[in-house]
């Protein structure tokens, strides 16, 4: 085992009482599901040997321990994207570390722009598929073979089954998410292309943690708020406090889904 994550592993299991099997991962403006944990035990990412920690706004920077709508979890309120200077391997360390703890299923949340015209800022989306555009990938150099093969296979990233039980929500979409590095948000151009690769959406985030999911055997359901339009798509500029303002708007919704999506396993 790496060193790294055993230093963090024995750090976070010396602070909590129990080893949840599933986690949460927050995107941008959705850190409030956070606030619903009950009996909540947080952990700073900076108290934590070895891991990174968030610099991005709406990215508060913490492991809650807890109960939220009646499972024990961990939520990692904050992710860590590589426009903030994270290393592909620095993600990887995050996810080894869960798998540690005994996670075994991972609900990953992200903010998109919507690259689909008949989507519309508030919608939330169950990612089914992704294209990686970051051309990062947290798996390159030497294998731990202990972890997982040297060759994981993509069809794998997804929980299928999970994601069957949860897909006929009341006002759930469905689509492909496209990630790039950021943090500039993509030219109009750029958006045009992206839509013929057949993205739906667009994001900084999630596809490095999805690949070491893939990796290490953590079975991965994936929703995407869309909180604003693709550029070019609406004539505006795009700004991340837009962003915000929607995610905080369908924080009812959002938040629904999230509980059916724990409720179904």
């Amino acid at each position: 085992m790496d060193t790294r994550v055993k230093e963090a592993c024995e750090y976070i299991t010396s602070n909590i009482n129990n080893k949840p099997k599933i986690a949460l991962i927050l995107g941008s403006g959705l850190g409030f599901l956070a606030d619903k944990v009950n009996n909540a035990r947080s952990i700073a990412y900076k108290d934590i040997p070895n891991f990174p920690y968030s610099t991005a706004p709406g990215h508060e920077g913490k492991l809650v321990f807890g109960e939220l709508f009646g499972r024990e979890v961990v939520v990692l309120n904050g992710r860590f994207h590589i426009y903030e200077g994270w290393n592909p391997s620095d993600i990887k360390l995050v996810i080894h570390t869960l798998k540690m703890i005994g996670v075994e299923r991972i609900l990953i949340t992200n903010a998109a722009g919507a690259i689909n015209t008949s989507y519309s800022p508030g919608d939330i989306i169950l990612v089914k598929d992704i294209i990686n555009l970051m051309f990062r990938n947290p798996l390159r150099g030497p294998n731990d073979n202990d972890m997982g093969p040297r060759f994981p296979d993509m069809l794998g990233a997804f929980d299928r089954e999970w994601m069957e039980k949860l897909k006929n929500a009341e006002g759930l979409r469905e689509g492909v998410y496209l990630a790039v590095t950021g943090p500039t948000y993509e030219t109009p151009a750029e958006i045009r292309a992206f839509r013929k690769l057949g993205a739906d959406l667009v994001g900084m985030s999630t596809v490095p943690e999805l690949i070491v999911c893939a990796h290490v055997g953590i079975k991965a359901l994936v929703l995407s708020c869309a909180t604003n339009m693709a550029a070019g798509v609406l004539d505006q500029p795009l700004s991340h406090e837009e962003v915000v303002e929607v995610a905080n708007m369908v924080k009812g919704r959002f938040t629904e889904i999230v509980q059916k999506a724990l409720e179904v396993l």
